[in-house]
């Protein structure tokens, strides 16, 4: 599996209505059919920039749905937040490849 991440630094002016909007918007790129699941999260690390950082975290299907998303989606999904939010909002994307998971039980 890979996790298509997207990270995003928010300028404060514009904070809530991102907020808003991505919340928004992740379930569109779900709609695309290419991930079976997003994780938002907050960047808690200190940051020197005036803003808020993110990330989204994509589970695609596989590495042909991520390709297929790459090819058939991800430009108007991209577009959709430059065009709201413009220079408000810087965003940049990595490639996660999964290499084992582990978990805690409890009986």
């Amino acid at each position: 599996m890979i996790i298509y991440n997207v990270t995003i630094n928010i300028d404060n002016s514009i904070h809530d209505e991102w907020l808003i909007w991505i919340k928004e918007h992740i379930p569109q790129v779900l709609a695309t059919g290419k991930f079976e699941k997003a994780t938002l999260t907050k960047v808690l690390v200190e940051d020197k920039t005036e803003g808020h950082t993110y990330s989204v975290q994509y589970r695609s299907y596989s590495r042909e749905a991520l390709d297929a998303y790459y090819r058939e989606d991800a430009e108007n999904m991209r577009n959709e937040g430059l065009k709201k939010f413009a220079d408000k909002m810087l965003a940049f994307r990595t490639e996660l490849q999964i290499v084992d998971e582990y978990s805690v039980k409890f009986n």
